[in-house]
């Protein structure tokens, strides 16, 4: 696949990891359609980019009618743009960490253990489950016939989670369980499904961690001894995208790194 004269859907793609991925796809001549919340970032990231080559969709992920707006939005410009879907990026992801038990033997609250699975489980199946609708209707090209890829993203933590990280780990182990059978569904259409799990990446969210937990994520790598850029995240992807023998897996994008209990 190809990511010239394809539209690419990229949630959280107004920073991070997902604005990374939406720089690349528009530099390689295909489209973006950017969902966010945070509508001040989307149109600055949209004018950033050469003219017509991005849309900004407000999109809640947790929010089933805010998806279906914004896909609404997506096939209308597609009709305009005449650039067919070729995937989906389900970016947008948080944190907030929270022990099961505090220090005082107090259990962490089922709503904030919902907060982070709403976001990073089913904010990310509804979005794709909403868009493969559309794109499993395109028309197959090259001699495999392919329509195009998921690409999920999850996190070293799914198989490494830190204290403090049963909420995010179960939700990005499940989005890393979800990855074979996904492509074993989507076979037959000619779409691909790929997850991608970063490391210690420099993002939204690990530019709110204390210094000394970040430097101590960052020394527990291998090689390079650095937190991972955006763009070598979006690289991945663009690869993902154009190599059609990258199914049903999960790749780790980590610098080596095997997350310690704490740091």
């Amino acid at each position: 696949m190809k990511v010239e004269g394809r539209t690419f859907v990229v949630s959280g793609g107004a920073s991070g990891l997902g604005q990374a991925c939406v720089e690349e796809i528009c530099r390689n001549g295909g489209n973006a359609a950017v969902l966010d919340l945070n509508e001040e970032n989307g149109a600055a990231v949209v004018e950033s980019l050469p003219g017509g080559t991005a849309k900004f969709f407000v999109c809640d992920v947790t929010d089933t009618k805010s998806i279906e707006a914004a896909v609404n939005g997506t096939v209308e410009w597609i009709q305009q743009t005449g650039k067919p879907i070729g995937g989906i990026i389900p970016a947008a992801g948080v944190g907030n960490p929270a022990t099961i038990l505090d220090r005082e033997g107090n259990a962490f609250s089922l709503e904030a253990f919902e907060f982070v699975t709403n976001i990073n489980l089913r904010g990310t199946i509804d979005l794709v489950r909403q868009y493969l609708v559309h794109l499993a209707k395109t028309e197959p090209v090259g001699s495999d016939k392919e329509r195009g890829v998921v690409i999920m993203v999850a996190s070293v933590a799914a198989f490494e989670g830190q204290k403090g990280q049963v909420s995010y780990a179960a939700s990005k182990g499940a989005v890393v369980s979800m990855t074979l059978p996904m492509a074993r569904d989507l076979a037959r259409y000619g779409i691909r499904c790929v997850t991608i799990a970063p490391g210690v990446f420099e993002s939204r969210m690990t530019s709110v961690m204390p210094k000394k937990l970040f430097k101590g994520l960052e020394a527990a790598m291998e090689f390079p001894r650095r937190a991972g850029l955006p763009y070598e995240f979006a690289q991945l992807a663009r690869q993902v995208i154009e190599n059609p023998m990258l199914n049903g897996t999960v790749i780790r994008l980590d610098g080596g790194i095997r997350m310690p209990s704490k740091i």
